[in-house]
């Protein structure tokens, strides 16, 4: 490992290379700008590929290794020295980012063919690969926050790309507004840990925490605040509740950003948070507890709406944030559920971009159209995307043998191991898992039907076809993926044993339904509820208008209310201090100055009188004013007798 770990920062510099050269070099990098972006993820990929290699082939127990590069911050006690750090979950995100990345790159080439602004949108994503790269490799929260911010800073320059439309503009806004809400709780955490331990670097705040350190730690009731603090930033960046409602809007960017952006890489750095900051939850059992139940409500929220939504991507979108509820409510359930999390984020990156970039295939061929209720029966038309959906469809369903089942059906089971002396927690979470799985499987089927099965909903206008090549290719590999990927590293608990340097060993307790008759039980689940969406969608007749629909499905159409939630309980009262706060900056700030300013203008223009240019005058003056000194002389005189 020593031998290429100065490979490491290349990760980062070659995505960041690539978007200083097409921003900087401006219009004359047009022709070639897009190619120099795929070329940028690919070295990044390549650079991985390297170093996964070199990790593999290294002992268990020295795959945790900080390459410190030079000392960043020196400021009274705060030391950051900035670095790398390498180790298997590390490397998990990094191979995730770069070759997803790299894909979704060379599928743009062909998507943004016909943007005139096509070499930015590439910049944007090379800053994007950095930018996330940074903040997964990095050895300190410090550091982990300047990649978190600049994932934020590139995330809003794509989703309102075409900002020449208003509502993509607004939503880019509201990304970024409700992101920086999360990014205080982060801030919040680096000031605690720093208070209480001195330091902000990995190596020596996670080994605190774990009260390994001698002297060095903090209170359960402290550790309790961080987790809390950490888990607010991890809401805002993966679109968790209470913080989840910019991911819906944030479809307004280019489809291959929702593939990136959305699905594979930004949207999972809060579950990397939680999970890099494993010794920190595992300090506060209230807080895990917290975390758990944000997850619960997230994946059952996201499903919900999931079932409403008419609009492709806006369905998918919503599928994300129930399927990284997942992925939270298993890393709330300690060292036995981070090796399922990040298992389901790795496949999930694969199967939801292939799902993101089936979309895009499927707009590509209908003239942008996203209404679901407006397509239909195009399984002969787009076969490959037919195909490679379908097998993005039957992984997320966790249909074995496809990926989803070894990563979905692992944090179902680990769902239902109970906790000593608090039996309900698994039968509670364990059967918000199983639901969330039934209703998965409804939703996704719903989209799945209504875009390939049935009859044709579609105007003349439209001529569906299948995208070319660079499109297709990418949703190939994935599709693979999406296949495969599940199976080969859960055979022998491979990817679980593999980021046990990170997370430890667990010994999984025993489910309170076996695992057998658990896998039988959600395939039933499944199954039934695959078979009710292909009666209602593929069999009977779809509506080209939605009908009105019961109460529930009206108010999922509107994300359950969530932004009228927002509006009331924040904007609104936002609006009115702000409002307020303007009042008294105008009326006694600014008022009370401008008053003093009038008063001595006014003074001055009597005093500026006095000043008419005759002698007489000032000695009219001369004589008042030795008059007055002589008089209140005599009288000091008086006093003082």
């Amino acid at each position: 490992m020593e031998n290429v770990i100065g490979l490491a920062p290349w990760l980062v510099g070659f995505p960041l290379l690539g978007a200083a050269v097409l921003l900087l070099g401006g219009r004359a990098t047009d022709r070639w700008g897009h190619w120099l972006g795929v070329a940028a993820s690919t070295a990044a990929a390549v650079t991985g590929f390297v170093l996964l290699f070199a990790m593999i082939s290294t002992p268990a127990e020295e795959r945790v290794v900080d390459h410190h590069l030079w000392t960043w911050l020196s400021a009274g006690g705060l030391d950051v020295d900035l670095g790398v750090r390498l180790d298997p979950l590390s490397m998990t995100f990094v191979m995730l980012v770069t070759f997803v990345g790299t894909l979704i790159h060379v599928y743009s080439v062909a998507y943004m063919a016909h943007d005139p602004h096509r070499r930015r949108f590439f910049a944007y994503l090379n800053l994007f690969v950095a930018a996330m790269l940074t903040l997964v490799l990095a050895d300190s929260y410090l550091l982990l926050f300047v990649g978190w911010e600049g994932v934020g800073l590139a995330s809003y320059l794509l989703i309102g790309f075409w900002d020449h439309k208003r509502p993509n503009a607004v939503a880019a806004k509201k990304a970024f507004v409700m992101n920086r809400v999360g990014d205080m709780g982060l801030i919040a955490a680096m000031a605690l840990i720093f208070a209480n331990v001195g330091s902000v670097q990995f190596a020596d705040v996670l080994p605190a925490a774990a009260g390994e350190l001698s002297g060095v730690g903090a209170s359960t009731a402290t550790w309790t605040a961080v987790a809390l603090c950490l888990l607010l930033a991890a809401c805002g960046k993966s679109a968790q509740f209470p913080l989840q409602a910019w991911l819906g809007d944030a479809m307004a960017g280019p489809t291959p950003v929702s593939a990136l952006i959305h699905a594979a890489t930004m949207v999972t750095a809060g579950v990397y948070l939680m999970v890099r900051s494993a010794p920190i939850l595992e300090a506060a059992p209230t807080a895990q507890l917290v975390v758990v139940c944000v997850g619960a409500v997230t994946l059952i929220f996201g499903a919900v709406v999931g079932c409403a939504k008419d609009d492709i991507k806006k369905a998918l979108a919503a599928s994300t944030m129930s399927q990284i509820g997942y992925m939270m409510l298993a890393a709330g359930l300690g060292p036995v559920g981070y090796g399922f999390a990040i298992f389901h984020l790795l496949t999930h990156g694969f199967f939801k971009a292939g799902l993101f970039l089936g979309a895009g295939s499927v707009m590509h061929g209908m003239d942008d159209e996203v209404d679901m209720r407006r397509f239909g029966g195009l399984s002969r038309f787009l076969p490959v995307t037919w195909i490679t959906m379908g097998l993005g469809w039957l992984a997320i369903l966790g249909v074995f043998p496809f990926s989803g089942f070894w990563s979905k059906d692992g944090i179902i089971e680990t769902a239902f191991v109970p906790v000593d002396g608090q039996p309900w927690r698994a039968w509670l979470f364990g059967s918000v898992a199983l639901v969330g799985a039934a209703i998965t499987a409804f939703y996704m089927s719903r989209l799945f039907f209504m875009t390939f099965g049935g009859q044709r909903r579609w105007d003349d206008d439209h001529h569906p076809h299948e995208s070319p090549a660079l499109m297709t290719v990418p949703m190939i590999i994935l599709a693979i993926g999406s296949v495969a990927l599940g199976g080969l590293l859960a055979v022998g608990g491979t990817f679980t044993t593999w980021l046990e340097p990170v997370t430890g060993h667990a010994e999984h307790g025993e489910p309170v339904i076996p695992f057998w008759p658990l896998v039988i039980l959600t395939h039933v689940l499944v199954i039934g509820a695959a078979l009710l969406a292909f009666r209602q969608y593929a069999v009977s007749r779809v509506p080209v208008t939605a009908p009105r629909g019961s109460l529930l499905t009206r108010a999922a159409r509107r994300d359950l209310f969530q932004d009228a939630t927002n509006e009331t309980l924040v904007m609104l009262p936002g609006q009115v201090l702000t409002r307020s706060l303007v009042y008294g900056d105008k009326a006694v700030v600014d008022g009370g100055w401008l008053g003093l300013g009038a008063t001595v203008t006014q003074v001055g223009e009597k005093v500026r009188g006095m000043q008419n240019g005759y002698a007489r005058s000032y000695a009219a003056m001369i004589l008042t004013g030795v008059l007055v000194i002589a008089g209140v002389a005599g009288i000091a005189a008086a006093v003082s007798q």
